[in-house]
């Protein structure tokens, strides 16, 4: 199975999961994860600190929602809280930042269709031009299968080396699944 790493899509990070977590760990971390806003939060905090107030703006949502969320991404260890600012009326605002932390598909597999919802809703509004989108079907033996997921690691793992601060934001999702229909 080809691992799905939030760090890989996230940026250049190092991976914070460095001991076995415990079962309940895992059942909040896919808690966490089990909707399409928290993916969005965590797209919208990677490379720049947010606020509440700034991401119920721009996910249209009230900040209490916004709280509710950012404050379950914080417990679980998908977001951080950095230094408290002054914001534009005088107000503490804490900015929060995605912290890159691993997250594969074979702890969490039910993650997988609340990545697709994601991306769904993060293309709306794009430019049909702008979306290059390639889908391939083959038959391929269990050495050659191994071989293309270690290069699929291998893209991914290319993409988040090169995370520039000064280059153009863009996402990218990659999916290898067993063809149901043609069995």
């Amino acid at each position: 199975m080809i691992g799905f790493s939030q760090s890989v899509i996230s940026g250049g990070y190092a991976d914070p999961m460095t001991e076995e977590p415990t079962t309940t760990e895992l059942t909040a971390k896919a808690k966490a994860l089990s909707s399409p806003l928290r993916w969005r939060i965590l797209r919208l905090c990677l490379h720049e600190p947010r606020t509440n107030k700034e991401l119920a703006g721009l996910l249209g949502l009230n900040a209490g929602t916004m709280h509710h969320h950012v404050s379950c991404l914080v417990e679980t260890g998908f977001l951080e809280a950095l230094e408290p600012r002054v914001g534009a009326r005088g107000a503490k605002e804490i900015p929060y930042r995605a912290t890159g932390l691993t997250w594969r598909d074979s702890e969490a597999p039910l993650v997988g269709p609340v990545v697709v919802e994601t991306f769904l809703q993060e293309i709306q509004g794009v430019s049909p031009t702008d979306l290059e989108i390639g889908r391939v079907g083959s038959r391929l033996t269990p050495e050659d299968r191994e071989a293309l997921e270690q290069r699929v690691d291998e893209l991914l793992e290319w993409v988040r080396a090169h995370d520039s601060p000064g280059g153009e934001p863009f996402s990218m999702m990659i999916a290898l699944h067993p063809d149901v229909q043609q069995r």
